[in-house]
């Protein structure tokens, strides 16, 4: 009986591998577009300059770092889900897992593409990087910039580490059951892997080491990115919640992303009796309490401005909420906030349909988060001769939707090269299960 579900498991994760559908293929394509359409936009920006931007003085930052901190939220969340999930043993894990660390490395590899739009001059790029120089001009290692630099790429080092060797059994296990091009991948991918007792033994002890190295490191790398804003002198920017807050945001937010990649992905790969609603009903559950978090730093954050009696605070407080962004600021609050609180309804947590709109919608309210705490603190400064407003331009909105694409074209593509899900994990959960019903 065990061996026949080992051998279900296996079979089932690899024929998604097969042939394409024609869902597939479609949206595919869609990412294609969206690719061309911000290659076309971006071009044009290239050769006519940063004009073409809707950036102005005093907001120097808009849509295109909005999208760095929003991406870099989306990659920090994916092994931090997952790492945490496995460091507690949780077991609905196992069908999630794999997706959330294609996430995580996929969203850094297009979080790293915007700095470089934004910063305009993209042939001096190697300036944000620490390479030593004589006369120390560059780079200033006490700007955040560098230190996001820094701490982007570690983490990347370490979630990409945490993600091959997660996949090794599984690539194995394809290498055994496939011909051709695949086999010669999966061979070369797969380093040699038998399954002997003491390859089983290294490998639980390094996933076990990267596991616990990857928690803490994602709270300190987005606390890192959260010291952009916090270093900074400016009302709604110069506050010690920012750390906390930003990865209570990261983690909804890719929660949220989890679950609006797996919903299409399981019925297009046929994975319906591997990803169950139950996994999708845990997810939830997660998100009211990530939910609740960010509610209570929004709640916070307004609560020290008003007592903190400073006057610039409070008419900050009051331009954010009431002001020309007011409409922004109350989509974040609902779509972050009170949506997800049907979740407490079972009969809503376990409603596909409702469940995507939810997930779909708070990572919109994530998007706008991000835009709220950049645009609308650098639009209304301490003087109103530093006050202005930001409009993005349809240059900057393509880039955007390029953004997508090119992050879900990555993760299409590795779902049909490689297993979306953790047959070893998964087999291994049965394995635990048969032996303790049976003694």
């Amino acid at each position: 009986m065990v061996d026949r579900v080992l051998r279900h498991i296996d079979e089932q994760v690899l024929a998604s591998l097969g042939k394409p559908s024609r869902g597939y293929l479609l949206f595919l394509l869609a990412c294609i577009i969206f690719i061309l359409l911000g290659g076309i936009a971006y071009l044009f920006q290239y050769f006519l300059g940063m004009g073409v931007a809707g950036l102005n003085v005093p907001v120097s930052w808009g849509v295109y770092i909005t999208n760095f901190v929003f991406w870099i939220g989306i990659a920090h969340s994916g092994t931090l889900i997952s790492a945490i999930l496995y460091l507690f043993r949780t077991s609905w894990r196992n069908a999630v897992n794999r997706s959330a660390e294609a996430m995580t490395v996929f969203a850094v590899l297009t979080a790293g593409m915007f700095p470089l739009i934004h910063l305009g001059r993209v042939w001096v790029f190697y300036w944000l990087l620490p390479y030593p120089n004589t006369m120390h001009l560059w780079p200033n290692f006490k700007s955040p910039l560098v230190w996001d630099v820094v701490a982007v790429t570690t983490y990347f080092t370490v979630s990409l580490l945490f993600f091959y060797v997660g996949m090794i059994p599984d690539l194995a296990t394809a290498r055994d059951r496939t011909s051709g091009w695949r086999r010669s991948m999966y061979t070369m991918l797969s380093l040699g892997w038998t399954g002997r007792y003491d390859q089983w033994r290294h490998y639980a002890r390094v996933y076990l080491a990267l596991a616990a190295l990857a928690t803490p490191l994602v709270i300190s790398v987005h606390s890192v990115v959260s010291w952009d804003f916090a270093m900074s002198i400016l009302p709604g920017w110069h506050t010690t919640i920012f750390a906390p807050y930003f990865v209570a945001g990261a983690i909804h937010s890719g929660l949220a992303m989890v679950i609006t990649l797996l919903i299409p992905l399981r019925r297009i790969l046929g994975l319906e009796r591997i990803i169950t609603m139950r996994h999708f009903e845990s997810m939830a559950l997660l998100m009211i309490l990530t939910g609740l978090i960010v509610g209570y730093s929004y709640g916070s954050e307004a609560f020290i401005a008003w007592y903190s009696g400073e006057i610039f605070e409070r008419q900050f407080l009051h331009w954010r909420a009431f002001g020309a962004y007011a409409p922004f600021f109350w989509l974040m609050v609902g779509f972050n906030v009170a949506l997800p609180m049907t979740f407490f309804s079972k009969r809503l947590r376990t409603n596909i349909v409702w469940l995507a709109v939810v997930a779909v919608l708070v990572n919109v309210g994530m998007w706008f988060e991000r835009f709220v705490i950049i645009v609308t603190s650098l639009s209304n400064g301490f003087l109103p001769s530093s006050w202005g407003l930001y409009v993005p331009t349809i240059v900057e909105f393509l880039i955007t939707l390029m953004s997508f694409g090119f992050f879900l074209f990555l993760f299409l593509s590795f779902v049909k090269l490689f297993p979306a899900v953790a047959m070893s994990e998964l087999k291994e959960q049965v394995v635990h299960k048969s032996e303790e019903l049976h003694g």
